[in-house]
C-alpha cells in the first residue's frame, strides 16, 4: 500500500532529522512535511530557524511542490528571506511513496544572515549593489501564508483585491492557482472572504480560469517567480498520480 510505504518513510526519517540539525548547529533547522495532512503539513521540526513547530503550516514553497505534483524535484540551496529580515538558505527534497507519488518533503533551512551581511559589506566595498531576496512566509498558521500572497498581489496591482474587476479577479485566481493555493483544503472560503465575494463565485471563476486563461492587460504578475523555479505546468487529475486535484463545487466540499 502506498500509504503504508509513506508512513514507513516518515517513521524512518523522524530520528534522522535531530541528528542532521545537531550536525549543522544552531543556525540549522530540519522540517519534515506530510502533505497528506493538508495545510498543517509540518510533521516534525528540529531546530528553530523559522519558528515553526509540529502541526504548523506549509509555506509558499510547499504550495509550489503541491502545484507541481509528481513532477516535483529536489530544489537545492535557494535563498529566501523571513518577514523579520533574516536570510535563509534552503533545500526542499520531495518524498515519494512506493508508487512514486509525492506525499511530503524533507526541508533544510540554514540561517545565513551573518554570512550574507559580511558578503554585502564586501560587495559594497567593491561598488556592487547587494542582491535583493524575496520574502517567504514561515508560519504555524496557513492564513498567514494566504495573507502574504494576497498582500503581494495588492502591492503589485496597486489596489486592494476587494476592488478588482471580474477580469482582474480571474487573473488573480489564475496566479493563486499556479502557486498551488487551491491544492489545500478549504482554501476557497479563505480566498472568497478576502475578495469579498461568495464561495460559489470563486468556484465558478476558478473553473473558468482553468478552461480559458484570462487576459489582464493592466497587470502582468511576477509574484510567482520567487518560488516557481521549475517551469512545469501544474498537474491535474487527468495526470496519473498527481497531488493536485481540481476544485470541486461547494456542495461537494461539504460532503
Amino acid at each position: 500500500m502506498a500509504d503504508d510505504s509513506a508512513d514507513a518513510i516518515l517513521a524512518a526519517l523522524l530520528p534522522v532529522i535531530d541528528g542532521l540539525a545537531a550536525s549543522f548547529g544552531p543556525t540549522c533547522e530540519i522540517v519534515l512535511h506530510d502533505y497528506r495532512r493538508g495545510e498543517q503539513s509540518v510533521m516534525a521540526v528540529s531546530g528553530a530557524v523559522t519558528g515553526r513547530k509540529a502541526g504548523g503550516a506549509l509555506s509558499e514553497i510547499g504550495l509550489t511542490v503541491l502545484a507541481q505534483g509528481d513532477a516535483a524535484a529536489n530544489d537545492i540551496n535557494y535563498v529566501t528571506r523571513t518577514e523579520d529580515g533574516r536570510i535563509i538558505k534552503s533545500s526542499t527534497m520531495p518524498l515519494r511513496d512506493g508508487a512514486g507519488h509525492v506525499f511530503g518533503a524533507l526541508c533544510v533551512n540554514v540561517d545565513v544572515t551573518a554570512l550574507r551581511q559580511a558578503g554585502d559589506l564586501l560587495t559594497a566595498l567593491a561598488g556592487t549593489a547587494p542582491v535583493q531576496v524575496a520574502a517567504t512566509t514561515f508560519s504555524n498558521d496557513f492564513d498567514d501564508v494566504v495573507d502574504a500572497l494576497i498582500r503581494a498581489e495588492e502591492v503589485s496591482r496597486g489596489k486592494p483585491v476587494s476592488s478588482l474587476t471580474r477580469v482582474e479577479r480571474l487573473a488573480l485566481l489564475q496566479v493563486l492557482d499556479g502557486r498551488g493555493v487551491f491544492t489545500v483544503r478549504n482554501a476557497v472560503p479563505r480566498i472568497a472572504e478576502r475578495l469579498g465575494v461568495s464561495r460559489s463565485a470563486v468556484y465558478a471563476d476558478l473553473n473558468e480560469c482553468r478552461k480559458t486563461p484570462p487576459v489582464d492587460p493592466q497587470h502582468h504578475s511576477n509574484s510567482v517567480a520567487p518560488v516557481a523555479r521549475r517551469h512545469q505546468p501544474p498537474r491535474t487529475e487527468e495526470s496519473p498520480g498527481a497531488v493536485r486535484r481540481p476544485v470541486t463545487t461547494s456542495s461537494e466540499e461539504n460532503r
